[in-house]
């Protein structure tokens, strides 16, 4: 026999997962990691007893559920999958699949939706921060399709703008953990920040790489992620992460002058794996660190004028375009807040089916 869960398959920004409403789920969270790992058919490098991609991006989940906080519509828990091992990690944000809570939200009916836009504050579970959706509802309904594209995501949908102002050491308790805007790290020189995301941002030419690598190349470069992987492992506990062995941050940020008219090129792994384009929130963090004057990121950054900067982080597959509203602190630049646009539609809708074992 096998159990039918409710379910919808979403793509959100550059992702793809699986949608829940948390009362869906076990409560145990045990018994509910059981479930998810069944659902997406982990552990399997092919993943091919579950609607799990075999690839990190198409193996994330969005628990959803209507927030009792104040002024906050849903709350949004993100898990990610491992594809080849049994393991559920709640260790981090994921932007791209919050890109697809509000509409589901208002699709599965935990938010009522208002005619031509409605916008959805969303709490984040993972590190207890906020953010307000706006999504085009022409007569309450989520409008999926627009003239929006993202790079990374084939043709053009409708704009999903993500407005953040309380990113600023979400997960490791400060914007600079270590307090230095640049550590040594085995030889190398590293910013570690968390502007929603931890990352490692570091130069690719102290690596001895271009930085312009595809992502096979790197995936194929066991020398680099070997050298890589131990910088990781060093800095964790710097970054109040502790032993990050087993966790999937900090994410791992290479980073070179930009080549197509953005402000700095990354190639970025998460973290063992290279990214195909780069993580919303780890794309923010990056930006961020575009603006630490010393910083590997600041020596090969060209930044834009003015309080309100449109950074374009480029990757493997185009470009991440972030908005960030600074302000000048006694000749210290700090950033106030952070905007992102990006798309989501809805793939289907149903019941997933989990055998009774799990």
């Amino acid at each position: 026999m096998q159990i039918a869960i409710p379910c919808t398959m979403m793509r959100g920004g550059t992702s793809k997962g699986a949608y829940f409403i948390a009362s869906d789920l076990p409560a145990d969270q045990a018994q509910r990691d059981r479930v998810l790992l069944s659902v997406m058919g982990s552990p399997d490098p092919r993943q091919i007893d579950g609607i799990g991609g075999a690839d990190p991006l198409t193996s994330k989940v969005a628990v959803i559920s209507a927030s009792s906080r104040p002024g906050i519509d849903v709350d949004y828990l993100f898990l990610q999958v491992w594809v080849d091992r049994a393991e559920v990690s709640d260790k981090q944000n994921c932007g791209n699949i919050l890109a697809g809570v509000a509409p589901f939200a208002i699709e599965r009916g935990l938010v009522r939706g208002c005619d031509p836009v409605t916008k959805v504050r969303i709490f984040m579970v993972n590190t207890s921060q906020t953010v307000v959706a706006t999504v085009q509802t022409p007569g309450g309904t989520p409008e999926y399709q627009g003239s929006t594209r993202i790079d990374g995501v084939p043709g053009t949908a409708s704009p999903i703008p993500l407005s953040f102002s309380d990113t600023a050491g979400s997960t490791c308790g400060a914007l600079l953990p270590t307090g230095h805007t640049v550590d040594v790290v085995n030889g190398i020189n590293v910013t570690c920040i968390d502007n929603g995301m931890p990352v490692v941002v570091m130069r690719a030419s102290d690596l001895g790489r271009t930085g312009y690598e595809t992502r096979d190349q790197l995936d194929a470069d066991t020398e680099l992620k070997a050298r890589v992987e131990a910088i990781r492992l060093q800095v964790g506990p710097m970054m109040n992460l502790g032993d990050v062995t087993n966790q999937t941050v900090p994410k791992m940020i290479l980073v070179a002058p930009p080549r197509e008219g953005g402000v700095v090129s990354t190639r970025s792994f998460i973290p063992h794996r290279a990214h195909a384009t780069i993580g919303v929130f780890a794309a923010v963090s990056v930006a961020t660190a575009c603006l630490l004057p010393g910083s590997p990121a600041h020596a090969v950054a060209r930044i834009p004028e003015g309080p309100t900067k449109l950074m374009l982080v480029e990757h493997p597959t185009g470009a991440s375009p972030v908005s960030l509203t600074t302000e000048d602190h006694n000749g210290n630049v700090v950033v106030t807040e952070a905007a992102i646009v990006s798309t989501a539609r809805a793939l289907f809708t149903g019941n997933v089916l989990v055998p009774m074992r799990s």
